[in-house]
């Protein structure tokens, strides 16, 4: 009876995730006691970091939150950081956190929108290479304006509309009713080589997209969370942010499109699938069916989805409220308008944007053991000894070094206090402190596009419903933004160092 129970434990443990994943958790959780207790907290939060990073790694093996939880629990037990330390952390980011719970919720109603648009562009659209820019320009220019992780959702959401309109229409099934879409059993052995090509071409539009938010997300005060910090230390305003930091930004934007272009038409890196012709008649059937029995009923919905998001857009662009409230009032200007009134259909909304939001609350955990282990503070120190000259390129390289393995905001917090305590203590120019801000503000922004880890949305694309769909994982992730890396963070470096 008790091997029979243990068999059982043993099986349920990480559900059905391979057994040597199983083994390499447990060995974690046995080796970071090991080394706190022999070689010290700092080196036990380093490889706690590193674990961390290896269960985004194998999202696809087991959601991270799982084992990713089961690490931070140890680093509380073992005090590597402390419970109000976490709780801060969270409150520190709880607009993030209430942007997750209602605004993902709140394109969730807008899919039928988004569905009819995006069907528009990727229809009419027939050259790979302009749609790819288009992807890239729009997520750039959008967030600019609203936030990154909105950006992606939209995204994200587009992408899942028609990925199920494929699969189930090439399963036989309606695509007009809610089925499964996940599994490939059912799918007609003709249809698989089509349904790979049309995974690679979403991937790439997902990517282009994804780095788009990077783009534009650092030209202006709202783009990032970090540069709202970064412009409230500086004293700058929306359009001051933006000239000083355009010496940067706008080249790199320039050449990440660039980049984008290229890509496509020398199809490295995993880009330049083109949408197979069976795909693109089955999405254009189901498109000029859907317009031949539109219901009165739902072009009204098209039209009230479409004035919540003129709202939406205009809340956003003058920050009339935390970003999460005003998807809470889409949600409700939404479903009271198209006729949305039983609980199922809101709880739906929110199933996709809960598992990553309990995750990142783990990953906060993470940063809280950062904060409190110090981990960075020796890298900040060498750099503030280094010449004058040599600063602003060295804090841009080890901010995007430690972006790409921690959360960008909480690096560009620590670095902008200690720079900031340095200019205060009349260590140098107002000029110089300038310059530093601006080379913080980028290095954030821009060589962390390098993993998930260094921004939440590709964390969020990374965790999302389409990934394992469209196979998605993190090493796919981190060799497909590899070009990107290269040309923003080498470009980002020499206009830091060269040009301001």
């Amino acid at each position: 009876m008790s091997g029979s129970i243990a068999q059982a434990l043993a099986h349920n443990f990480l559900g059905h995730s391979p057994r040597w994943y199983k083994a390499t958790i447990v060995g974690f959780l046995i080796l970071n006691a090991l080394v706190l207790f022999t070689v010290g907290p700092v080196a036990a939060s380093w490889l706690l970091v590193i674990e961390f990073i290896f269960t985004l790694a194998m999202a696809l093996k087991c959601y991270p939150l799982m084992p990713g939880g089961l690490l931070l629990i140890e680093a509380l037990l073992l005090k590597m950081t402390t419970p109000q330390a976490l709780y801060d952390e969270l409150v520190h980011n709880f607009p993030v956190i209430l942007l997750l719970m209602f605004m993902v919720a709140g394109i969730y109603f807008m899919k039928d929108l988004l569905l009819y648009l995006f069907s528009r562009l990727l229809l009419g659209v027939r050259s790979k290479a302009i749609l790819s820019l288009m992807f890239c320009f729009l997520s750039a220019f959008l967030s600019a304006f609203l936030d990154a992780l909105t950006v992606t959702a939209v995204i994200i959401s587009a992408a899942v509309g028609f990925y199920s309109v494929y699969h189930r229409v090439a399963s036989g099934k309606d695509p007009r009713k809610d089925s499964e879409f996940g599994n490939d059993q059912h799918l007609p052995t003709l249809h698989y080589d089509d349904l790979e090509q049309f995974r690679s071409f979403l991937r790439s539009l997902l990517m282009h997209g994804a780095v788009g938010t990077a783009l534009g997300g650092v030209c202006t005060l709202v783009g990032e969370p970090q540069n709202l910090l970064i412009g409230h230390e500086m004293g700058w305003h929306f359009a001051e942010f933006f000239l000083k930091v355009a010496p940067v930004s706008l080249p790199v934007l320039a050449a990440g499109l660039l980049t984008c272009v290229l890509l496509e038409k020398l199809r490295w890196f995993g880009y330049g699938t083109l949408l197979p012709d069976n795909v693109r008649a089955v999405l254009a059937n189901y498109a000029a069916e859907d317009n031949a029995e539109r219901t009165a009923r739902q072009r009204a919905a098209l039209l009230v989805q479409g004035a919540a998001a003129l709202i939406l857009i205009g809340c956003l662009a003058f920050h009339v409220a935390e970003v999460g409230l005003i998807g809470l009032m889409v949600i409700v200007l939404i479903t009271t308008f198209t006729g949305i009134t039983d609980e199922h259909r809101l709880g739906s909304a929110f199933k996709d944007a809960m598992p990553f939001t309990a995750l990142l609350v783990v990953f906060f955990a993470v940063v809280a053991v950062i904060h409190d282990q110090h981990l960075f503070v020796p890298l900040i120190t060498w750099v503030l000894t280094l010449p004058v000259d040599q600063q602003p390129g060295m804090l841009f390289m080890a901010n995007g070094l430690l972006s790409a393995i921690s959360d960008n905001v909480f690096v560009a917090t620590i670095y902008i206090t200690e720079v900031k305590q340095a200019f205060l203590a009349g260590h140098m120019s107002r000029e110089h402190f300038e310059t530093l801000a601006i080379a913080i503000n980028t290095g954030t922004n821009l060589p962390s596009v390098a993993t998930p880890n260094g921004q939440a949305a590709f964390l969020f694309l990374l965790t999302s419903a389409i990934a394992p769909l469209v196979r998605l994982s993190y090493g796919r992730m981190v060799w497909m933004a590899v070009p990107y890396t290269v040309v923003m963070g080498l470009l980002g470096w020499y206009a830091v160092s060269y040009w301001l």
